[in-house]
Formats: C-alpha cells, structure tokens, sequence
C-alpha cells in the first residue's frame, strides 16, 4: 500500500520552536515499520519556519513575508538534517523534495511531480515533501502542509492519507474550550463534509489548524483516498492507522473523484472574492457542465484578478461552487447581466470554463 504521512509543527518541535528530536525519531521509527511491512510512505513535514525561528534566536514566530521566508529557508536544512540522522540508523534514505501550488495547477509539473516521487518510491527512498516556503509567497501567506499532504496524497494514488497532530481527531467542538466536546470517529463519504466546522487555529507555531485538516480530509475523499486524523504523540498511532485500527478521525472516500486542478479551486486555492449569480445560472451550473457566462451575473464581491478563485453564490446566499475566473472583478462588474451578443468587441464570453469550476457537495 502507499501512504502518505503529514506530521505539523505543533507536533515536531517544543514551545520554542525547537526541533523535538524525541518526536521526530517517534514518527521515523513507525515508518521504518511500515516500510518493514512493505509498504509505500510519502512524509509530509511541516517545521521549517519554527525550526529557523530557533536557529536565529527569535522570541517568537514573525508575520512579515520577507522573514518568513528566510526562516524557511535557514530551518529546512536543519529539518533535513534531523530526518537524515533518523532515518540512517534504520537503513533508510531520506530524500528532500520541496513544492508549491504551481505545481499542483499546471498539468506538466503535476506529472513532474509524480514521477519524481514515484521514482524515489522505487528506490526505496522516503520522500520528504514541504511546502518551498522560502519562495512560495501566497501559500506562506494562507496555506499549510495538510492541503498539500491531500494533494500530494492524488499525485502518487496514494490508497491512505494520515495527518498526525496534537488533537485526538476532529471533535463536535473544541476540546480545548468544551469539555462536553465528543471525538468524531469516522465521517462517511456521503456526510456532508464541507458543513462541518472547525476553528482555524492550531498551536501558533504552525500554519493550519482542524480546519485546514478537514480541507485535507476532503481533497483525500474526493480522490477516493481513506484519510485519518490522529494523535502524533500516541504510541504506534502510524503504524495502527496502516493496519486498519481505529485512532482518531476516519474520512471514507467518496465515490466522486475530481482532478488535481479541481480538487485545488475546490479545497485547497485561497478564495479572493464571490460572485452571486442568479436561479438559471445556478441550475445551469449545477445540472450539467456549463460555464459561467456575464448574463447570470448579479453582483460581484470583492476585488479579485484574472485566475483566482471565487465562491460562486446564489441569490438566497449559499455558496454553491467554486471556480478560477476568467476576468477581473472590476471587468465583471462592467458586463454583469449583458447577454453575449451585448458584449464589447474583445470582451471574454465566459466568467468562469466549466474546466475550471467545481460544483461543492451540498
């Protein structure tokens, strides 16, 4: 079987940001089992950021882009660094590969990506996968590690997603607020995952928090991937998700299964505004493959450029799907509710391709 391992910075390093080398070595010494097992394992690494803020002696976690980046940049070899003296004592290779959005949305580096980690596969390395935050501007700016661990989890047809982190699994409130808060066991591929909430934050030392987990729970789903979400600190908690167990949060797979691209305008793209369209758009939109075309438009919200990601919203206020836009937000506004034919020389025809939407789980 091949998996996919995504460990979190609240789960790898101490309240300082320093490198927890007992928990690093826990997580290397259960894959170093399931390889034993003869399986596949893709380790998604969060740390890099906290790992820097350590090295440089920072009092706590900057937001300026500029130092974050550098500290991505100073914390990643330190990273390595540790996973290479782990996984050496076990016979192990260790192989550092570094990612961004680009190449999740771009079909030529989609199956760059794929074969660079397939063939490590084969050579019996352990993929080490983060984000390439030292250049990686938008992603550092809104993303984390568990949306990537789901796309990356499609990228290699990975059969198990598992993200480690310092909560038992998804709770119906949280557990660190609400002590009558239950633990969520499994989550059907019917139950409507896009209604469940979870708040943003984590520990403060990384980037995600539940919700980000849930966003990767769905990418997994709807790539027809099993995903849990489990405590890193629990003894053999990898290695009991592998065979089965039951630990933490189960997400069954959905029948549906979208592209890389999609599942990224869906799950993962940072959403930079909203466009309300009215009731024979929306049916359009949602009985068959259509794109959005100016005439459907009734308002739009927010300021947004060609190529980014937008809620698309029905007039009673529920957002329906989401998709890459073809215009800019203040182009729109311009040609909002004109029929084709009524469009200036030059105008594109078309708000949102039917390639580049994604109609949401109700």
């Amino acid at each position: 079987m091949r998996v996919v391992v995504k460990i979190g910075t609240s789960s790898l390093t101490d309240d300082r940001g320093v490198i927890n080398e007992v928990a690093l070595a826990k997580i290397c010494d259960e894959i170093a089992v399931v390889r034993s097992q003869g399986h596949e394992v893709v380790l998604v690494s969060s740390g890099a950021v906290a790992a820097g803020v350590a090295a440089l002696g920072l009092e706590s976690r900057p937001t300026d882009m500029p130092t974050l980046q550098a500290l991505a940049a100073a914390g990643q070899s330190r990273l390595m660094g540790s996973y290479n003296t782990e996984f050496d004592a076990h016979g192990l290779v260790a192989a550092q590969v570094l990612l961004d959005p680009h190449d999740f949305v771009d079909r030529r580096q989609y199956l760059h990506a794929r074969q660079t980690l397939t063939r490590l596969l084969e050579l019996g390395c352990v993929p080490i996968v983060n984000e390439n935050d030292a250049i990686a501007n938008e992603e550092l700016r809104y993303g984390d590690n568990d949306r990537m661990a789901g796309l990356v989890a499609h990228n290699v047809g990975a059969e198990l997603l598992v993200l480690l982190t310092d909560l038992d699994g998804l709770f119906t409130e949280d557990p660190r607020k609400d002590a009558s808060a239950r633990l969520i066991s499994e989550v059907a591929a019917a139950d409507p995952l896009l209604a469940i909430k979870a708040g943003t934050g984590g520990s403060g030392r990384g980037s995600g928090g539940m919700a980000s987990k849930l966003a990767a729970a769905r990418i997994a789903s709807w790539s027809g991937v099993r995903c849990v979400i489990a405590r890193a600190s629990l003894p053999d908690v990898f290695i009991k998700a592998v065979a089965g167990e039951m630990v933490g949060t189960t997400f069954h797979p959905h029948e549906r299964c979208l592209t890389a691209r999609k599942l990224w305008i869906a799950f993962a793209a940072q959403v930079a505004g909203r466009i309300v369209v009215d009731e024979g758009a929306r049916r359009a939109l949602v009985e068959r493959p259509t794109s959005l075309l100016p005439t459907g438009v009734v308002e739009v919200i927010g300021h947004f450029d060609h190529g980014q990601t937008v809620e698309v919203q029905s007039t009673n206020g529920s957002v329906f799907a989401r998709g890459m836009v073809e215009i800019d937000s203040d182009g729109l506004r311009m040609v909002a509710g004109r029929h084709t034919r009524d469009l200036p020389v030059g105008t594109i025809h078309e708000v949102i391709h039917r390639d580049d939407l994604v109609v949401l789980p109700e």
